[in-house]
């Protein structure tokens, strides 16, 4: 019994975040509890049953997302999130041939950092733009995330977002603008709304270079849980296997219509609280995920939640995300003296800010995943290298995580 609290509160700390991209990206909220399920029982079992890491939707796909069901359709942005999975797949093969090393080449923070600061500041107008019907919920939404984040400690401290949805549903109630209509007419129990993906090339390049953030991401979380339990899971089971699971994860998640999968450092946080580290706390919380997906009233409740509330919440989320890119060149300490440093970072920031496209016929290429690109093309063509003076990316504590860290 004990255990099975424990692994329900798992979920309980992940909730608030992983409804969230669903509800912003216009996926479907149960869908996405179930493929959070599936995706952390494919990592559990792959890992051999080692690593305590629950995967849940991730933020760094939000924009694409977004850009993607506006350009094409849901199944076709689904399409192109199959291939983003097969990024993660496709380091766990390199990272099992040539160990960790050639990421720090390959992808130093003056490529890194700019790409995360894009996911954020890309998104700030869309933050904006869900505020504006009420501006007062959506500053109370923001208000309460950042009280309970900053002025709270224990439990109630990792899960700012989930309190603040909260608070902000309960003062939309009393303001009167949650029509409950949608709850009235759900079924108790009732099937999520799957969805298959459609395949077009143009969506899955569109993607891939998106999942170089939360595949840095991911490195940096398992290192993480493994100080917070006192274990190298990077050598044990290896961190092939970690990086597989979660490139699977995402892969089989948009099969169902979900969004992609990473892992959620608010957990590990969780963890470090109540120093219980079994890994099948993390199996035990995937299989209540699934189950929930399959409560229709739960859905329709989430659906309810007005758009303000989240509007503000968004506010913060997406200022955090880029607040994290600048973190990332921080801890690293490139050497700024140096043009090509700045250049690259400049260039990156441009793209990705500015929405920069290129287009030939059908085919379009543009904002996080074209700065991706030529982030890692500019590092890799001029000459010399980013003289990183610290390792980047890298997680040293998982003291103060929370879902605000998460891509």
């Amino acid at each position: 019994m004990r255990d099975l609290i424990l692994g329900c509160q798992m979920l309980f700390v992940a909730f608030g975040a992983l409804t969230l991209v669903p509800l912003l990206t216009g996926l479907d909220p149960s869908v996405a509890l179930f493929t959070a399920g599936v995706g952390t029982l494919i990592f559990y079992f792959i890992t051999k049953r080692q690593v305590p890491v629950f995967l849940a939707s991730s933020f760094a796909f939000i924009a694409p997302i977004t850009g993607a069901v506006e350009l094409w359709s849901i199944p076709v942005a689904l399409g192109g999130l199959f291939a983003a999975g097969f990024v993660h797949m496709g380091m766990a093969a390199l990272i099992k041939v040539r160990g960790t090393g050639f990421i720090k080449k390959y992808l130093p923070s003056v490529v890194v950092g700019p790409v995360i600061m894009n996911i954020g500041l890309s998104l700030a107008p869309v933050a904006v733009d869900m505020s504006k019907g009420i501006w007062w919920l959506a500053l109370l939404s923001l208000g309460s995330a950042v009280v309970i984040s900053v002025f709270t400690s224990g439990m109630l401290q990792l899960i700012p977002i989930l309190g603040a949805v909260v608070i902000g549903y309960i003062a939309g109630i009393l303001a009167g603008i949650v029509d409950f209509t949608p709850i009235a007419d759900a079924a108790w129990l009732s099937v999520p709304a799957f969805t298959m993906p459609e395949f077009k090339v143009e969506a899955m390049l569109f993607m891939i270079p998106v999942a170089i953030a939360p595949m840095i991401e991911h490195i940096g979380d398992i290192y993480a849980v493994g100080k917070v339990a006192g274990k190298d899971y990077a050598s044990k089971p290896g961190l092939h296997r970690t990086m597989f699971s979660d490139g699977l994860a995402t892969s089989v998640a948009a099969l169902f219509g979900g969004p992609p999968n990473t892992t959620y450092s608010e957990v590990t946080g969780a963890l470090a609280l109540i120093k219980v580290f079994k890994p099948k706390l993390m199996a035990i919380g995937a299989i209540a995920a699934i189950i929930l997906a399959f409560v229709g009233k739960l859905g329709a409740i989430l659906k309810t939640i007005p758009v303000p509330v989240m509007g503000g919440i968004m506010i913060l989320l997406f200022g955090m995300i880029a607040a994290i890119g600048v973190r990332t060149l921080v801890s690293a300490r490139p050497n700024l003296d140096r043009t090509r440093n700045l250049a690259i970072i400049a260039i990156v920031l441009i793209i990705g800010i500015g929405g920069v496209t290129l287009e030939y016929e059908n085919f379009q290429l543009g904002g996080i995943g074209l700065s991706g690109i030529v982030g890692v093309l500019l590092n890799m063509i001029l000459p010399g290298g980013a003289d990183e003076a610290a390792e980047s990316n890298i997680v040293d504590s998982a003291e103060g995580v929370s879902e605000f860290t998460d891509l």
